[in-house]
């Protein structure tokens, strides 16, 4: 019991006096105490901002495209899974949506200068960003579609005709991706004048 003590006071008299040698130990300790913490928050705050909730608290998502969703399979339907804002917009890889939230870091420039702060602004650049997720759910291959649809797995007896040709040749093969036939699946169109096949 003695030596314990002792041992505490000796320990004790180091940390209010370190040497070099300990205030590297010291420092490197407090490193990794920080880290872990600052670890935390990060990961609190992106799982935060990961929910449909967040998504639509500013009026330009719950007023607009949150109000479409409703109305589709997508929000409701006989099983009961529904798919919300992340789901379809963030990756589940963490280092995919890493990325994705840095880009979307760019659509709070958006909110702040009210971009589309009123229905008529955001009709004006519908198209547009519907452009922008198109061509990024085309560029990685309709990811966040396959998180929950598999090819693998559809029951082709029970599809159309279309459905079983474009799903077993073009998407099997890498021909085409999801995006390329369902645009507007959960939210409506915008004006697709002028552009060719529509």
């Amino acid at each position: 019991m003695k030596s314990l003590l002792v041992l505490l006071k000796d320990y004790w008299a180091i940390l209010r006096r370190p040497s070099v040698h300990y205030s590297l130990g010291f420092l490197t300790l407090g490193g990794f105490i920080a880290g872990v913490i600052f670890w935390g928050g990060f990961n609190t705050a992106l799982e935060a901002t990961n929910t449909e909730k967040f998504c639509i608290s500013c009026h330009e998502m719950r007023d607009n495209v949150y109000v479409e969703l409703q109305e589709t399979i997508h929000y409701t339907n006989r099983s009961g899974v529904r798919a919300t804002c992340p789901d379809c917009h963030v990756p589940h890889e963490w280092t995919h949506k890493i990325a994705r939230k840095m880009q979307a870091s760019k659509e709070v420039w958006g909110k702040v200068f009210g971009t589309i702060s009123t229905r008529e602004k955001f009709l004006g650049m519908r198209r547009e960003l519907a452009e922008h997720e198109w061509a990024r759910l085309k560029a990685n291959d309709s990811r966040e579609c396959r998180n929950c649809h598999n090819f693998e797995f559809m029951d082709f007896t029970r599809q159309g005709k279309r459905a079983v040709s474009m799903h077993s040749t073009s998407l099997a093969t890498g021909q085409a991706t999801c995006i390329d036939c369902h645009k507007g699946i959960a939210h409506k169109l915008p004006d697709m004048s002028g552009v060719k096949g529509w």
